[in-house]
C-alpha cells in the first residue's frame, strides 16, 4: 500500500487520479479545514506518472501515497471485463470498478489505517434525507451526473462517504483548478473510454487477455434463417447496426448473441424493444421494498430512464416492467433505479422480458 506514515492524522482520503476532478474535490475538502491526505490507485498499465502526482499533491498542499491495486483490479474488473464478453455479454466495467476497488479495496485498507472518510470527484450528491440516513442523489450538473456508476456501493458506506463536486458544475470545477494554478498532466485527457483500453480497442485488449477471440459463426433471424457469417461474438453487442455486412431493404440490427450455439440474432429496428428486463445481483440504497413498486428505470448510462413497476424477488433478484417498451436491452449490463434525483439501487441485467411474459406492462 506504500508507507502509512502518509496517513498518520488524515481524516480525508481522497482518491486522487491525477485529473481535475479529484484534484479540486481534495482543495476544497483543504480549504473546509478537513485533514487530507491523497491516495493514488495504481491499476493499470499507463496512468500519470509520479511526478505529476507528486507536483499535484505540492500545489494542494497534502501529502499523498500511491497504492498499488493492479492485482486486484486484473482480478476483479479485467477478468470479468473479458469473462462477460466471451458468455456474449456486454459488461459494464466502471459500475463493477468503483464497487469492488474504490469503494472495495481501496476502503478497506484505509479503515485499517483508522481513516474516517473517503472522497472522490465523482459528480453526485449525498444527503440526508427526512429519517436522518444518507441517501445518494444525481449530480447538479446533470450532463455529468455519474451517480449511475455508483448503485452498488454497501449502504453501510455512504455516512463515511464525502463528495465536494454534487453542487458544481463541470465549467466551474475547470476554473476552479485553474484558480489554484495546478499542473496539467502531459498526458492527462478526460474521456469516457475505458481507462485500461487506450482508443477503445477492446478487442484487441480481449484477444491479450484470453488468448484468442471466439470463432466466427452463423447471423441469424429470430427464425433461425441464416443471414450471414459474423466474426465473432466479441464484436457484437446487442443494438449494433453498423458492420453487421447483411444486405436488406431494411436495416437489421443486433437484437440477442446467443453463445452456446455461437450465433448472433439480427432483427429490425422494432424487435429491438422489451416490454420489461430482469435483474439479479440488485444492490439497495434503501430499506429493500418488500412487494412493488415504481420508480425510473436506467438502463444504460445516458439512457433518460423510463417509469417502470418494480418486483422484487427472492436472492436478490427484481422484475422490472416498462410503462413504454424500451430498445436494446443488455445482458450484463446495469440497470439503475431512481426516484427524482435519489438513486435506490441498482443490479445486473440478466435477459429481457418480452411482450408475452410481461402480464400488461407497468402500472404507473
Amino acid at each position: 500500500m506504500g508507507s502509512t506514515n502518509s496517513l498518520t492524522g488524515a481524516q480525508v482520503a481522497v482518491a486522487l487520479s491525477g485529473g481535475l476532478d479529484s484534484a479540486v474535490a481534495a482543495a476544497l475538502l483543504r480549504d473546509q479545514g478537513r485533514r487530507v491526505v491523497g491516495v493514488h490507485l495504481r491499476l493499470a498499465a499507463g496512468g500519470p506518472s509520479r511526478e505529476h502526482l507528486e507536483a499535484l499533491a505540492q500545489g494542494l498542499g497534502i501529502s499523498w501515497l500511491e497504492v498499488d491495486l493492479r492485482e486486484d483490479f486484473s482480478r476483479l474488473v479485467l477478468d470479468y471485463f473479458a469473462g462477460e464478453y466471451s458468455k456474449g455479454r456486454t459488461p459494464n466495467p466502471c459500475v463493477r470498478c468503483n464497487a469492488a476497488i474504490k469503494f472495495g479495496r481501496l476502503w478497506h485498507l484505509l479503515q485499517e489505517t483508522g481513516i474516517e472518510f473517503l472522497a472522490t470527484g465523482h459528480y453526485v450528491r449525498l444527503q440526508r434525507g427526512a429519517t436522518g440516513a444518507f441517501e445518494v442523489h444525481r449530480g447538479a450538473d446533470r450532463t455529468k451526473d455519474q451517480s449511475y456508476f455508483l448503485q452498488r456501493l454497501p449502504r453501510e458506506l455512504l455516512p463515511h462517504l464525502l463528495f465536494p463536486l454534487g453542487e458544481m458544475t463541470k465549467k466551474e470545477v475547470r476554473r476552479r483548478y485553474q484558480e489554484l494554478g495546478l499542473p496539467q498532466a502531459e498526458s492527462y485527457r478526460e474521456s469516457q473510454e475505458l481507462c485500461f483500453i487506450p482508443q477503445g480497442r477492446y478487442q484487441e485488449f480481449l484477444h491479450q487477455h484470453l488468448g484468442g477471440l471466439g470463432a466466427p459463426g452463423d447471423l441469424v433471424d429470430r427464425r433461425g434463417r441464416v443471414l450471414g457469417r459474423h466474426r465473432g461474438l466479441e464484436y457484437y453487442t446487442v443494438g449494433q447496426r453498423r458492420g453487421l455486412r447483411v444486405p436488406a431493404g431494411q436495416p437489421y440490427y443486433v437484437v440477442e448473441i446467443r453463445p452456446e450455439t455461437n450465433r448472433v440474432v439480427l432483427g429490425h429496428k422494432e424487435e429491438l424493444f422489451s416490454a420489461g428486463l430482469r435483474a439479479t445481483g440488485v444492490n439497495w440504497l434503501i430499506d429493500p421494498p418488500a412487494g412493488e413498486i415504481t420508480a425510473r428505470a436506467v438502463i444504460r448510462y445516458r439512457h433518460p430512464g423510463v417509469v417502470a413497476s418494480l418486483h422484487p424477488e427472492n436472492s436478490g433478484e427484481a422484475r422490472v416492467i416498462f410503462a413504454t417498451p424500451q430498445a436494446a436491452i443488455a445482458p450484463g449490463q446495469a440497470v439503475a433505479f431512481y426516484r427524482g434525483d435519489r438513486l435506490l439501487g441498482g443490479g445486473w441485467i440478466e435477459e429481457r422480458v418480452g411482450g408475452d411474459d410481461v402480464g400488461g406492462g407497468a402500472r404507473v
